[in-house]
């Protein structure tokens, strides 16, 4: 039952090396040559926290599941935390084949923790990156997350995307009628699990705003698909509007300055898309179609998505007869097809950099996930299996995280990055379906400042 509303919904990096190992560059665009080796040490503290192990743990973990990057096991590392206060000895990382060593020293204080950490080139025996960043003492996770952001930044030459939220359907109880969903939201790394709603009520579909205030997400209260808002400030939820003469609201999404949400509504047999400004509440329909009362001529467009200029909106739609994508004018003017492979498409979500269209095909009774240019062009799959589907982006537009289920199996949430080389399984408490990917969590609550080279 699930699969067929779903249907209706749909329907109505690793590269390696460019440079010698010295330069410490990565160019995550093209093919895998080989993941980095990186030494991440516990961080030294001067009391018996646990917390240098706990953030080293973090961050590895984050790293690792990049595909750029592999941490050496710690059990093979001579020089311990409180010998690197002196300073690394290089000659005992270079025998390990470490390319870049990871430290630093945490404090704990009035309410606040303080972190300090250094990133060496091994080979060339230099700092390449020093920082000190301070946070609430609650907040000490996403200390590891943002080091772990910094480190791939300086590395790859691109922003991370560790410090963010994931919002899931989280899903437990027998297969079928008796199945609870449950919106919930977690860490990247899968760690402080909320549940956002009660499981009272069906939810799918999750959708972060830009502006990471609020998620919108398809819910069943009413007895019929509609779309609601879920307030991350207040944790409070409510209906986006009551669409007088339609049967039901979905596939929600903001649009990138997080004022508007583009969304399909049903009338009779056919689905329009529809955008709504959140403060006015005018609504204005950008796919009317003509002679909506014969059968003949119902139409389904539906799953919008911005593009993040705001200035196109790509969606998917049945007019040639099959769905395919097409993308059209922020007023609904010029609407194009850009898909013409084999299999019906479905779900685009257009990358945060504006270069690649995500999507979900299926083709033979394969579900494929792929990726291809705003015009259509380098169409190319990164995934495919029994069921797989709704693609989402990372922040910084390299890396895709989707939906899974095998034949009798469990729902899970991966991740992939753009080459389709490495994939991993995004932690989770249960089965989980229909991720979200928040953009980089603010910055704000922190201190920070470099740290130079010692001398």
């Amino acid at each position: 039952m699930m699969r067929a509303f779903r249907n209706l919904v749909a329907v109505f990096f690793l590269a390696g090396w460019v440079a010698p190992a010295s330069a410490l560059k990565i160019e995550i665009t093209q093919g895998q040559v080989k993941a980095t080796p990186i030494a991440i040490t516990s961080f030294y503290s001067s009391s018996s926290s646990q917390k240098g192990k706990e953030l080293a743990d973090i961050i590895t973990y984050d790293l690792k599941t990049s595909g750029l990057f592999e941490p050496i096991n710690p059990a093979a590392f001579v020089q311990d935390p409180a010998a690197l206060q002196q300073g690394p000895r290089f000659a005992d990382w270079r025998i390990l084949n470490a390319q870049c060593l990871l430290c630093g020293t945490v404090e704990e204080s009035g309410g606040q923790i303080k972190v300090q950490f250094r990133l060496f080139d091994v080979f060339k025996g230099e700092q390449l990156l020093g920082l000190e960043l301070k946070v609430d003492s609650a907040k000490w996770r996403r200390l590891a997350h943002m080091i772990a952001d910094e480190v791939y930044k300086r590395i790859t030459g691109e922003e991370g995307y560790f410090n963010t939220k994931l919002a899931f359907i989280d899903e437990s109880g027998p297969k079928g009628k008796g199945r609870v969903r449950r919106l919930s939201i977690m860490d990247y790394d899968g760690a402080d699990v909320q549940s956002l709603t009660t499981g009272k009520d069906m939810v799918l579909t999750p959708r972060f705003a830009p502006n990471n205030r609020q998620i919108a997400f398809l819910s069943y209260e009413q007895g019929t698909p509609q779309v609601f808002l879920y307030n991350l400030d207040n944790k409070s939820q409510k209906l986006l509007h009551t669409f007088e003469g339609y049967s039901m609201s979905f596939a929600p999404r903001f649009s990138p300055d997080s004022n508007e949400i583009v969304m399909s509504l049903q009338q009779g047999g056919s689905s329009a898309i529809y955008v709504m400004n959140l403060q006015t509440k005018k609504l204005t329909n950008l796919t009317a179609h003509d002679a909506v009362t014969s059968a003949a001529s119902h139409h389904i467009d539906t799953s919008p998505c911005f593009s993040p200029d705001g200035s196109q909106i790509v969606f998917t739609s049945d007019r040639g007869g099959m769905e395919n994508l097409y993308v059209m004018d922020r007023g609904g003017a010029n609407p194009h097809r850009i898909s013409f492979g084999q299999g019906k498409y479905s779900q685009p979500v257009w990358s945060p950099r504006g270069d690649l269209i995500a999507f979900t095909k299926s083709y033979q009774g394969t579900f494929y996930i792929g990726v291809m240019r705003p015009d259509g062009s380098d169409e190319r799959t990164i995934a495919y299996g029994y069921m797989v589907e709704a693609p989402i982006w990372s922040a910084n537009g390299r890396v895709l995280m989707y939906a899974k289920e095998e034949r009798k199996g469990r729902a899970q949430l991966f991740a992939i990055d753009l080459t389709g080389r490495y994939e991993h399984k995004i932690k989770t408490p249960r089965e989980a379906s229909d991720g979200a990917w928040s953009q980089l969590l603010n910055k704000s609550a922190s201190d920070t400042k470099e740290i130079p080279p010692a001398a």
